[in-house]
């Protein structure tokens, strides 16, 4: 039997800096067996109004499946003679160490890598397409190794003898006008039968040469609609003589938990997407794993990777660690997909022709997504998934300051900012619940309320700030810490959530208390009935206390070895958990906002905003806004600013249409050999590169004292006054474009992609520039030391561009030029005679900027 082990490596302290990477099943290749007699060479069939498939028995048969719309091009096919579904059954083994997670299949107990396909038939009933067939595997003479599963040539499946079989079936359906889905089943796995040499089919008889032997027969039963063909309740199979007995064997086969689906791609396609990701924005040539973690401390980026690794396990992550990753994506050739549910995935497009799918599971989902740019095949992908609230003016008014230290900091730092006539929308204070050291710096004491040591006079400070229409924002997360060491506790959740039996098990039934940075905690548990109530109870309490805004923090450590109350296997919970802890914040501003309307003192309009960082297919639905995690206090590729900018655009194609970064990044490290502070240089840099992106603010960091801040100095904090100017100069438009992104899903920083898919040269840019909507061109300095950049003007354009500081016009199309971008005027460019454009300079103006 398949197993699923897991292994803890919390406490391990010395540890490999350079980690392999994890064993994946290779890229399963196999043959496509049908029967010449049962399907026609050529046929085109209906799936619902909108879409068809071709059946094609050329070069050993192929489907296509097209839009009525552009009967000639294909928006998903199969490779010619190759098989397209596939399963096995392999051993899991997952390393885990404080959030991160390193899955590794095992032996291969059974693997079904060629196809038959017997039947392709329109279900009336359902206006769906099923194919059904068999998939099988076959016995050499030599002994294969675990690389042979990349075989699959037609002389093997010829001369080979039937080794295992199951069936399966396919649905395609219209989902709507642009969307097709489809869903994969499988029956039991069998042993296979020894042919006679009279039962050997002529070359005729399939399709390829004659390549393909019987696997066994079945009598042909009609069951009306395509659900009998998944449901185990309605089918009817009708098995001979032959088929039962090997179904006695049965006892012995494992089931199925590995499906694959493969298809074809071209070597020049170029795939962008998958959720939030920090170091590629092309992903052809890679795997692509779909599973929710932290995102790592370096992620590649040396030498910190190296020392993250060395002192506990895996922590410097990985090309491919992300906390908000989505099994989507869409192509430079308009082709686009996505798979439904939750287990784990992995993308495999490392071969030059073909795409294929692994899935952790027996069965798969999704969806084929129809669109003529990428901007369409974004709004028909979150028309499904779901797209973000309108954010309530406050929060994208002016610069969102986040600060520690108490009330009469706050005060203070008020007093200086003012001075410079700063527009701020906010104060967020993570440490109104107070803070303790630890190993990695400053932490908060996770037990949400507010510390009237630290912040004494809590109420009133918000009603004072409230008066100067600035808003305050808290933190909180979903994990629950053990008070014993705090002494001014009102309210202990954490024994609270304990009584209540709301928090999550481990495998004896006992608390799973669950590594966490520095400090073991226990999590809430949101498949059981009481806990949103119970949490909404703790938010209602922050709420009448006059905060407006939090961060919903963390959402990305669930063990896979956990008990949940649902019963549900954790390792498919594990991507869902963070849905399920934004869809509860979600609830409660819902039933706030409800609550509010009709009351004088409340405007409605206002709103409550709440920001995450971890993420799946669905979070942009529920969550209000995100933001990107915790980077690298660097200047670094994989894991400081230049990733911040990748992960914003990455996340934008992905549905996920609000999302910034903390200004200056969060991470810093003061070890012996490897320090990472924050410069001055790189807080200034930053702050210009967020001052275009939906929402302005900053983070002290990890450990502040040993970083440049906001306030450090009369430079630091003139700059920001300058940039948070900037950013207010520009929110008449962002207030377009948070509308756009509520009735449409597209983000508010773009990848030229999005608007210029036809260059080439557009396609091949990663963290260089981006656009804001489709008027503002931004081109971040992401270098220490650089005073100017390099700009590409792209193809496709009507207008010429013109630069901000200098107003001079960049009218050729398809070029580059270098610009000069010294610290407080960094390369913006606008659309030279848009309206968006001169309304943007005239502010500037209006803010004495420009």
């Amino acid at each position: 039997m398949a197993t699923l082990k897991t292994i803890k490596k919390h406490h391990k302290h010395i540890n490999n800096p350079f980690p392999s990477k994890p064993k994946t099943l290779p890229f399963i290749k196999g043959a496509l067996v049908f029967d010449s007699h049962a399907l026609p060479p050529h046929r085109i069939y209906d799936i619902g109004l909108d879409f068809h498939l071709n059946w094609s028995s050329d070069n050993g048969g192929s489907l296509s499946i097209h839009h009525n719309s552009h009967p000639t091009r294909s928006i998903w096919s199969t490779v010619p003679g190759r098989a397209f579904v596939s399963a096995g059954a392999a051993d899991t083994e997952v390393e885990e160490s404080r959030g991160s997670f390193l899955i590794k299949d095992g032996e291969i107990h059974l693997l079904c890598n060629h196809q038959t396909i017997e039947d392709i038939r329109i279900i009336q009933q359902e206006s769906s397409l099923l194919i059904k067939g068999r998939i099988f595997s076959v016995k050499e003479k030599k002994k294969r190794n675990q690389e042979s599963f990349e075989g699959g040539s037609f002389e093997v499946v010829e001369k080979g003898q039937v080794a295992f079989y199951a069936k399966y079936w396919m649905v395609f359906d219209q989902r709507n006008c642009n969307q097709v889905g489809f869903r994969l089943r499988f029956g039991k796995p069998n042993f296979g039968q020894k042919q006679k040499p009279k039962q050997k089919l002529s070359p005729k008889s399939y399709g390829y040469k004659g390549f393909g032997r019987k696997v066994g027969r079945i009598r042909r039963v009609r069951v009306v609609g395509w659900c009998g063909y998944f449901s185990r309740k309605r089918v009817v199979v009708l098995a001979s003589q032959e088929d039962e007995n090997a179904a006695m064997k049965n006892a012995i086969l494992p089931d199925f938990n590995r499906v694959c689906v493969t298809y074809s791609s071209e070597k020049n396609e170029r795939f962008f997407g998958f959720g939030e990701q920090f170091s590629h924005m092309d992903f052809k040539g890679r795997k692509v794993p779909i599973f929710v973690q932290e995102q790592g401390i370096g992620r590649g980026d040396q030498p910190i990777t190296f020392a993250a690794n060395l002192v506990s396990f895996r922590a410097g992550g990985d090309e491919s660690t992300t906390y908000a990753p989505s099994p989507f994506y869409m192509t430079s050739k308009m082709k686009s997909l996505y798979l439904e549910g939750y287990n784990y995935s992995l993308f495999d497009l490392t071969k030059d022709d073909c795409v294929q799918i692994q899935i952790h599971g027996d069965t798969i989902e999704g969806r084929i997504l129809n669109g003529n740019s990428p901007v369409e095949l974004i709004e028909h992908f979150t028309e499904t998934i779901g797209r973000p609230e309108k954010l309530p003016d406050w929060i994208i008014s002016g610069a969102v300051v986040g600060m520690q230290g108490g009330t009469d900091k706050v005060r203070s730092i008020l007093d200086e900012l003012r001075a410079k006539d700063t527009p701020i929308s906010a104060f967020w204070l993570q440490d109104w619940v107070g803070q303790r050291k630890t190993v990695i710096g400053s932490q908060l004491w996770w037990n949400w309320e507010v510390d009237s040591n630290r912040y004494s006079g809590w109420k009133q400070l918000i009603k004072d700030l409230s008066a100067q229409h600035i808003k305050v924002m808290t933190y909180c997360n979903p994990c629950l810490t053990p008070m014993g060491e705090k002494r001014n506790v009102r309210r202990n959740l954490f024994e609270e959530a304990v009584k209540s039996d709301i928090l999550v098990k481990d495998s004896e039934g006992g608390i799973y208390m669950v590594p966490n940075t520095a400090f073991d905690v226990g999590m809430l548990d949101f498949t059981h009935p009481k806990t949103a109530g119970w949490f909404k109870q703790i938010l209602q309490e922050m709420v009448d206390d006059g905060v407006r805004g939090w961060m919903a923090d963390f959402g990305e450590g669930l063990p896979v070895d956990a008990c949940l109350y649902s019963g549900e296997d954790p390792m498919t919970a594990h991507n869902r958990y963070p849905e399920l802890w934004a869809k509860i914040n979600r609830e409660f501003v819902e039933e706030w906002k409800a609550s509010r309307i009709g009351k004088a003192k409340e405007d409605p309009q206002e709103g409550l905003v709440f920001f995450m960082r971890a993420g799946f297919r669905e979070s942009p639905k529920w969550a209000s806004l995100f933001w990107e995690g915790d980077q690298m206090v660097s200047w670094q590729a994989n894991d400081g600013i230049k990733s911040a900018v990748l992960g914003l655009l990455t996340s934008g194609i992905s549905g996920y249409a609000f999302n910034h970064s903390d200004i200056g990044g969060y991470c810093s490290v003061s070890l012996p050999f490897f320090k990472y502070q924050r410069s001055e240089e790189l807080l200034l840099r930053w702050m210009e590169l967020n001052a275009f992106t939906t929402v302005f603010r900053t983070h002290e960091g990890n450990k502040p004292s040993c970083n440049s801040q906001f306030y450090s100095n009369q430079r630091t904090l003139s700059h920001f006054s300058r940039c948070a100017k900037m950013y207010k100069a520009w929110k008449f438009y962002r207030i377009e474009l948070v509308k756009e992104a509520s009735e449409k899903g597209l983000p508010v920083c773009r990848h030229l992609f999005l608007h210029y898919p036809e260059d080439e040269y557009v396609q091949t840019l990663t963290y260089e520039q981006f656009l804001v909507g489709t008027e503002i061109l931004v081109v971040p300095v992401l270098d220490k030391g650089k005073g100017v950049v390099k700009v590409y003007f792209p193809q496709g354009e009507s207008c010429s561009w013109k630069h901000i500081w200098t107003g001079k016009i960049y009218p050729k199309q398809g070029s580059e030029s270098w610009v000069e971008a010294q610290i407080g005027y960094p390369a913006i460019f606008v659309k030279d005679g848009s309206k968006i454009g001169e309304t943007f300079l005239r502010n500037l103006k209006v803010y004495d900027i420009l």
